[in-house]
């Protein structure tokens, strides 16, 4: 025998004849199974209950065609299979029905041949649950077997044939956001709809009035033109143009000096305090096609939070509409009240932020692409955030022209970049955060000294011809008091490779760096490098003034420096105000209190010190503390790509009634 073996003809014959009864075997079996199954399901028919949960379960699948099969005889003399699922198509459509469930079933036999089915039906609907008692009559024909005498009310009690579902919004009101004084910043207000009235116009002007009223609009003669000759226009007809911001006082003025202009209040959507707090607020849009496929629940006027705390807080400030959904017939009285819901409006949201010091700081700032964070450094609470340029959110609900999208959107300044939520390069800002971890790992103390470098330093050769350049040369003793004071670059750098790389990573991981910041608005997070270490000792180095890929976000920054006037407690920040006045921390004991104040008394002498970086800065009567710092990111060797200028300041007086850090 072969390896492998091998099959005679006998043997082929036997395998054969295996195989074709294995397979008959299964065929059998498969039909058997088939055949019992149709015999249960028949057996089941015979039942009102398996008529009424089988009929349940083909509403749940759409499958209105086998629906069809269950009706009487005679039941199907009065309908077709193509109007009877239009029907339940209409009904359930129109309630926007997911589910239908049943309860507490109840049976009776009229006699031998008829039955009636009593039951509790939930319609599980987007408006709501729908709740109802229904009955149907059910008949026993010739192969034993019942089927549903249906009518209309067998979909809803009371429906008849030619009733329609009539459903009423109750619209909610979409909550506002005020600030901590009660000022609106985004809520209802009016806006201005500009058109005009054919009959109020004068012949003699009409021509040079219309291309005024196009100029003042930013839009065309052609286009107004276009829409006066309308075919429903009449002479006492307002026909509206464009809709613009009240606060485009003079435009309005302007308007109305012209013949047949007419100027009309309608509430919307509105920022009183536009571009000031633009990119706090965010903006809200009316409902796109997408949002609409989405949510069946909102219309074309649905407005919807896109960007800012308008669309963080977009589930509070919604609200809920409510519904009346009646059964209403031709002659549109109501034959039924099917679901009747409340609205809910949206939440009134109250702010931290300080609309003035908004301002204010708003205005320093306008023409620079800034991020500026006023914070109470005691307490946590955000009174400012700035971004710059910024944006009109109201043009968003008012409506742009293709031409001022494109505007706003291609601005190289890039208007509508949330600038105070990123993460920047924080140049030698970051000496005093540098100098508390040194002093709080016990690296160096107050009294250490460096030997003199002079404005150029490498730490030995490998380093190839790479150095460490500072600023200025200074004659007072190389310690950290006096390195803040002139922002020596080479003193921080020698620290920073004297703590070395993997403690210096633990302690900036302990008070937040590499990790997600709990704020209403997502901020980038705070970095040590682009790998989450240190992978080079010129980067641990350079890392020690703030450049390396050290990057900070403003807000956590303010945190940080919080710890100086909070005996080491870095605060956690946040937007909304509270209703208790507790204090809760980003970080516990960050720094001890003793480093706390060493580092503040060191930050008021780079302000106080004729010397200091900060000096300019100075108030008289007002102590401050703070650090400047510019930093440079670099896109190739000795390359200067962009520039950050910092500057953290808070007050250090503890007496003072106005604690605020500010960091720009």
């Amino acid at each position: 025998m072969k390896v492998g073996g091998y099959l005679n003809k006998k043997n082929k014959i036997k395998i054969t004849i295996a195989i074709t009864l294995i397979i008959t075997l299964v065929l059998v079996s498969v039909i058997g199974f088939l055949y019992y199954k149709k015999l249960e399901n028949e057996k089941e028919m015979n039942t009102p209950q398996a008529v009424l949960e089988y009929y349940i379960e083909q509403i749940n699948n759409n499958n209105y065609a086998e629906l069809y099969k269950l009706l009487s005889t005679e039941s199907k003399t009065e309908i077709s299979e193509e109007d009877l699922t239009k029907k339940y198509k209409e009904v359930y459509n129109e309630l926007g029905v997911s589910n239908t469930q049943i309860s507490d079933v109840q049976t009776q036999k009229i006699d031998i041949n008829n039955a009636k089915i009593t039951y509790k039906t939930n319609l599980q609907s987007i408006y709501g649950n729908i709740n109802y008692l229904n009955t149907i009559s059910l008949v026993k024909e010739a192969d034993k077997k019942y089927y549903i005498d249906w009518d209309y009310n067998v979909i809803y009690p009371e429906l008849q044939k030619e009733d329609k579902i009539v459903i009423k919004k109750n619209k909610a009101k979409r909550g506002s956001l005020i600030d901590r004084n009660g000022r609106l910043l985004a809520g209802s207000g009016y806006i201005a709809s500009v058109g005009l009235v054919p009959g109020w116009m004068n012949e003699e002007t009409k021509a040079q009035d219309i291309v005024t009223v196009a100029t003042l609009l930013g839009t065309t003669p052609e286009s107004i033109n276009k829409k006066l000759s309308a075919s429903y226009v009449k002479a006492d007809t307002f026909v509206e143009l464009d809709t613009i911001s009240k606060q485009k006082q003079s435009t309005i003025y302007n308007l109305n000096q012209i013949n047949g202009v007419k100027i009309k209040d309608i509430e919307s959507r509105v920022y009183p305090f536009g571009v000031e707090t633009a990119h706090i607020t965010g903006y809200v849009q009316k409902a796109n096609s997408k949002d609409l496929e989405k949510n069946k629940l909102y219309d074309e006027n649905t407005l919807i939070g896109r960007t800012g705390l308008e669309n963080v807080y977009e589930d509070r400030l919604k609200g809920t509409d409510g519904y009346e959904i009646n059964l209403v017939d031709n002659s549109k009285n109501i034959r039924a009240s099917i679901l009747k819901t409340e609205k809910v409006d949206g939440e009134n949201i109250k702010l931290t932020i300080d609309s003035d010091i908004q301002s204010k700081v708003y205005s320093i700032y306008a023409t620079d692409n800034s991020a500026t964070v006023v914070m109470n450094p005691k307490t946590g609470e955000i009174l400012a955030l700035v971004s710059t340029p910024s944006f009109d959110p109201n043009n968003f609900v008012i409506g742009m022209s293709s031409q001022e999208w494109n505007e706003l959107n291609n601005n190289a300044n890039n208007p509508m970049y949330t600038r105070f939520l990123r993460s920047y390069s924080p140049g030698s800002s970051f000496k005093a955060i540098m100098g508390a971890i040194a002093l709080q790992t016990g690296t160096i103390t107050g009294s250490t000294e460096y030997e003199k470098s002079g404005k150029s330093w490498q730490k030995d050769s490998t380093w190839g011809d790479y150095y460490i350049t500072t600023l200025k040369e200074y004659n007072t003793s190389t310690n950290l008091l006096n390195a803040l004071i002139n922002s020596d670059n080479i003193f921080f750098a020698k620290t920073a490779l004297k703590i070395g790389s993997s403690k210096l990573e633990e302690q900036l991981k302990s008070i937040g760096f590499e990790k997600d910041i709990k704020f209403e608005m997502g901020l980038n997070k705070s970095q040590i490098s682009n790998e989450g270490k240190f992978v080079n000792e010129v980067q641990l180095a350079d890392s020690g003034y703030g450049q390396g890929q050290i990057l900070i976000n403003p807000i956590h920054y303010a945190s940080m420096y919080s710890a100086f006037v909070n005996e080491g407690n870095m605060v956690m920040p946040y937007l909304e105000i509270k209703e208790n006045n507790e204090v809760t921390y980003l970080k516990e004991n960050a720094f001890s209190k003793e480093v706390a104040n060493e580092i503040t008394q060191d930050l008021i002498q780079t302000i106080e010190n004729p010397e200091g970086t900060a000096y300019s800065a100075r108030i008289d009567g007002i102590k401050l503390a703070g650090k400047t710092g510019t930093a440079e990111t670099k896109t190739n060797k000795g390359e200067s790509d962009k520039e950050f200028g910092w500057f953290n300041v808070f007050i250090a007086d503890a007496n003072s009634d106005n604690q605020l850090f500010g960091s720009s």
